[in-house]
């Protein structure tokens, strides 16, 4: 197969991602390609068509565990590594059992009333200044989900602002750089969150993994410990971030949308969340796999020892699922979108996200029935790279 050369730095990818994937599942579903810009100019494959990142998200022989081969040499392993996304069966397995004894949709239930309140506070805030106007990245998107998910594991107030400094350098990079410092950073901090939390804990999630155990008496290991404090904390937070803000520019750039939504928030409210995950979803790429032996998707054979990265942007808008997928329909039927992956690395968060993206919508739209864009604050600054999908910042007004 042809080696594609594309480049994930060209100057409009970041703003519309879903042009460029829809340009090469046009020329099929399965392409070898090269990107100067992004991993290494080394090829590897990227899968854009729907049922084949379904296949390729489920498949045996696409493994995760990266420090089990050489075709990682930019990454520095931490302790923070020690995670389920970055690991395999069995592992991975035992890994999620010890995390959903704990992470269980009760807990998550009972977060609902402080979901709300937290929300209810910061449309007041936004209400008070000055000026009617505002960031919604800064005042609603981000610290919604970071104090929810720092509640949750007993992070404390203080650090929560060079957390989400670390966390966005580790998911969305500047180009040239590979956020290995940021990353360095977050794992020695939690290491030292997690001999906090052992040696004086709480009721948080964080202290609650700690003292878990299984019927066997299996447990978290200390390393194991910060690369599930990791994982929750930087999923937690980054990608709602975006749901919410990605989902607000989706509305305000469909006014007849926008007011069917807000004509019946009970009916439409769950089915717009979903929409918006298809349509404009925060994670544009799932994380590297690579082949352990010939594998097969979409009936284009891949070699041993190759990397590949699936395009859940890529499958949400492919017309072969998603009749019009270019159309935001908040009617559209929900299910069968991949924001959140599929099969064993389905994110273990995901209930907590719709419930956040759900409260913070209509409370936002409630409050403020005249929310626009402010066109006078400038363009919108886009995150780099093509993992995560959203904006630095989104100015509205009211």
């Amino acid at each position: 197969m042809p080696v594609v050369d594309i480049s994930f730095a060209a100057p409009d990818f970041d703003s519309d991602p879903h042009s460029f994937y829809a340009a090469l599942r046009a020329a099929g579903p399965v392409h070898r390609v090269t990107d100067s810009a992004g991993r290494s100019n080394e090829p590897y494959w990227l899968v854009v068509g729907y049922e084949e990142a379904r296949q390729a998200l489920t498949h045996p022989d696409l493994l995760k565990d990266w420090r089990t081969t050489d075709l990682f040499p930019d990454i520095e392993p931490t302790a923070a590594n020690t995670n389920m996304l970055e690991s395999d069966p069995p592992r991975h397995t035992r890994l999620r059992r010890l995390v959903a004894r704990e992470f269980t949709s009760r807990r998550v239930e009972a977060m609902r009333p402080r979901v709300q309140g937290v929300t209810d506070g910061l449309l007041d805030a936004m209400a008070a200044r000055p000026g009617r106007t505002a960031d919604l990245v800064r005042d609603l998107a981000f610290p919604l989900p970071m104090t929810v998910i720092c509640e949750l594991l007993g992070v404390p107030d203080l650090d929560r602002e060079s957390f989400h400094r670390w966390s966005t350098d580790v998911v969305a990079p500047e180009p040239g750089t590979t956020g290995n410092e940021a990353h360095q950073h977050l794992s020695a901090y939690l290491a030292d969150l997690v001999e906090a939390k052992a040696e004086d804990g709480g009721e948080d999630l964080l202290s609650a993994l700690i003292r878990t155990r299984d019927e066997g008496g299996d447990s978290l290991s200390p390393d194991e410990l910060i690369g599930m404090a990791y994982l929750l904390l930087v999923a937690g937070h980054e990608t709602t971030v975006n749901l919410i803000s990605n989902g607000v520019r989706a509305l305000l750039a469909h006014p007849d949308q926008l007011a069917a939504l807000r004509a019946d928030y009970d009916g439409l409210l769950g089915g717009a969340v979903e929409e918006m995950l298809r349509y404009d979803g925060p994670v544009q790429n799932a994380t590297y796999r690579y082949t352990a032996k010939e594998v097969e998707i979409g009936g284009t054979p891949i070699p041993p020892g190759q990397v590949v990265l699936v395009s859940l942007a890529g499958a949400g808008r492919d017309p072969e699922r998603f009749p019009e997928p270019d159309v935001f329909d908040i009617r559209r039927p929900t299910g069968g979108h991949l924001a959140f992956g599929h099969g064993l690395h389905f994110c273990i968060g995901a209930p907590l996200a719709r419930m956040e993206g759900a409260i913070a919508l209509r409370g936002l739209l409630e409050r403020f029935p005249d929310l626009a864009l402010d066109p006078s604050a400038g363009p919108l600054a886009w995150l780099p790279g093509s993992l995560m999908h959203g904006v630095r910042n989104l100015p509205v007004r009211w």
